[in-house]
């Protein structure tokens, strides 16, 4: 997992900061992607020939990466060392949630458990698997029809291994992924926003959450509802996913919009579809097929770039890289 430090950065609640990714001149013989929230979608001329041109997920023929980044980070240790205090040293303003619950949210496969392994291994300097994870090591495990994760967990984030005792305002919720057909359904994910679900619950799709459900909170405080939703959908599967799928995500969005709460996009996985980005991270904004793969994801979840981020997972990373 990568994390950059856009300009300038912001880290009160509800904001991922306000970074401004560069538009690119769009190039006169290509045929134009959807156009995405001010960030022109198709590669701009002076991309780089240093690598092979080859059929990209939109079956054209690009150049793999470009000359500048189409969206401007700060990879310095500098940044890293800033963003993470500033994380570290988040506060919520309201005295009744002392941490801001934050509910990943996405297709079975799509790498939600590995994402939360991840920000806690970078916080704590080591490979951490708390949140049990299946493994990547082949790319037919990416978009397994079968969920890993069965329950509602949830995990409280510390500063680091030495500061166990100093928890930081911020948990990260885990939950079985969506799915046609024994996924998570669109009633459940409501119940779990809303706060009605207890920690430790188990979904079923014949057995959907009510009133009478064991532990259901009948009057959620604020502290147990969620306050922030990630989409998270997996770069490779990104032209896969189903129609209905789509249909799934834009009535979730509309849905947690009608609730107040903020919404964003992680699209993970982007090693399988840059292998050079595998090596060097830093490279992924240089990358046509990352974003190419990002306005796929863009239409999907119908948001523009601004409200995606992108990340390789380090389930078999031994050099944390942050």
């Amino acid at each position: 997992m990568a994390f950059g430090k856009p300009p300038p950065p912001s880290f009160q609640f509800g904001s991922l900061g306000n970074a401004s990714p560069s538009p690119a001149p769009a190039e006169p013989d290509s045929k134009a992607l959807p156009e995405t929230d001010g960030e022109p979608s198709t590669v701009p001329p002076n991309a780089s020939q240093s690598g092979e041109n080859k059929p990209n997920i939109f079956g054209a023929s690009w150049p793999t990466f470009q000359e500048s980044p189409w969206r401007q980070v700060d990879w310095s240790e500098e940044a890293k060392a800033s963003l993470m205090e500033s994380i570290r040293s988040y506060k919520t303003t309201c005295d009744s949630a002392p941490a801001a619950r934050v509910l990943l949210i996405g297709p079975v496969g799509a790498g939600k458990s590995s994402f939360i392994s991840s920000v806690q291994s970078v916080f704590y300097g080591r490979v951490v698997n708390r949140a049990m994870m299946r493994s990547s090591s082949s790319s037919s495990t990416i978009g397994s029809s079968a969920s890993f994760t069965k329950k509602l967990q949830s995990y409280q984030l510390y500063g680091s291994r030495e500061r166990v005792d100093e928890r930081m305002a911020l948990v990260l919720s885990d939950m079985v992924g969506l799915g046609e057909t024994n996924g998570l359904t669109l009633h459940d994910t409501l119940a779990v926003i809303k706060g009605h679900v207890p920690q430790g619950h188990t979904f079923s799709a014949c057995c959907p959450v009510v009133s009478d459900t064991a532990g259901y909170v009948k009057e959620p405080s604020l502290a147990e509802k969620v306050h922030c939703v990630v989409f998270v959908v997996s770069a490779p599967e990104i032209s896969s996913y189903s129609d209905t799928m789509k249909s799934t995500f834009h009535q979730l969005r509309e849905l947690i919009s009608a609730l107040g709460v903020h919404q964003v996009a992680v699209l993970t996985h982007v090693d399988k579809v840059c292998p050079k980005t595998a090596s060097d991270l830093s490279q992924v904004y240089k990358s046509s097929s990352v974003k190419q793969a990002m306005v796929q994801a863009g239409a999907l979840l119908n948001t523009g770039l601004p409200s995606l981020w992108s990340a390789a997972n380090i389930f078999f990373t031994v050099t944390l890289k942050a």
